[in-house]
């Protein structure tokens, strides 16, 4: 029964509502995860005769594994979708998620890269521009020069870069389509970049068999790389999506076009980059007031 209702709910993310695979991924290991939750604690309930008491018991289970609470809503959040869906379709009565607020967590200021430390990168030298070297490169300068998501990034297809307008047309969540400027320094690399690239594959990022990258290939090549030029304790794709923001506020960008930029659904979102800005006003202020 659970599984059926899962997959009829996974089933309406993908036609219906249009979500991406990554998407998709994440509610499916959130409702597995509870599932077996259900099975050893409540004798197998099925999802619809779940009520508030179970999800906070699952809540304390959560918190008991050393669970972050940024993890457990997000989980809560999954919960919240899919109960949703089980209400709209009158398979339940009632949403035991109505009365399950969320956790409250600690609001972390986006880690990102210097300017300084984002020049030291070295770029790939005339005589070793290969396939490999080149596309490794571009992954970096792909996520740093547009400041796009991990998912965007693989699911990026050659169709979507217009050359010749120097624009990249980049699918984001809730299938919300946007236009991202190709800086010039990016735009020569991607150049090359096709210039080399042996596969006929739709997909602008492959392997070397050809194939569409997985997260854990751009993952570990991001940390790789970054590591050899910052101390950050986390060095992910994701920190060169605020790098790019935060970069482009520092040098006078407006921030509802950053906002635009990153896809965002709401202005609230992007506010958080003017925090990181205003730490770098301090920083100049104290190397550059004589009485700082």
């Amino acid at each position: 029964m659970n599984s059926d209702v899962v997959n009829f709910f996974l089933e309406h993310l993908s036609v219906e509502r249009r979500c991406s695979a990554h998407t998709i991924k994440s509610y499916s290991t959130d409702l597995k995860q509870f599932s077996l939750f259900l099975e050893e604690q409540t004798n197998s309930l099925s999802y619809t005769q779940v009520n508030p008491g179970i999800i906070r018991l699952w809540l304390v289970e959560l918190s008991e594994k050393s669970i972050e609470n940024r993890s457990i809503n997000r989980k809560l959040a999954s919960l919240r979708t899919f109960y949703k869906f089980l209400l709209q379709k009158g398979l339940i009565q009632e949403n035991p998620l109505l009365p399950i607020r969320t956790i409250k967590t600690r609001k972390k200021l986006p880690q990102f890269l210097r300017e300084s430390e984002m020049a030291e990168i070295k770029l790939v030298d005339e005589g070793d521009q290969n396939f490999e070297s080149l596309r490794d490169q571009l992954i970096l300068f792909l996520l740093y020069g547009t400041g796009m998501r991990l998912a965007e990034l693989i699911s990026l297809q050659k169709s979507h870069i217009n050359l010749l307008q120097a624009t990249l047309r980049v699918l984001g969540k809730r299938n919300k389509e946007r236009i991202i400027p190709i800086p010039a320094f990016l735009l020569q690399l991607i150049k090359k970049y096709l210039q080399v690239c042996p596969f006929e594959s739709p997909y602008l990022i492959v392997d070397n068999k050809g194939k569409e990258v997985y997260p854990m290939f751009v993952q570990r090549l991001v940390k790789k790389q970054l590591g050899e030029i910052s101390t950050l304790e986390k060095l992910s794709p994701h920190v060169l999506r605020h790098t790019y923001a935060t970069h482009l506020l520092n040098n006078g960008a407006d921030l509802n076009a950053i906002k635009e930029l990153l896809g965002h659904a709401n202005l609230a979102a992007t506010q958080v980059y003017t925090h990181n800005s205003m730490e770098k006003i301090k920083e100049i202020y104290a190397q550059a007031h004589p009485k700082a």
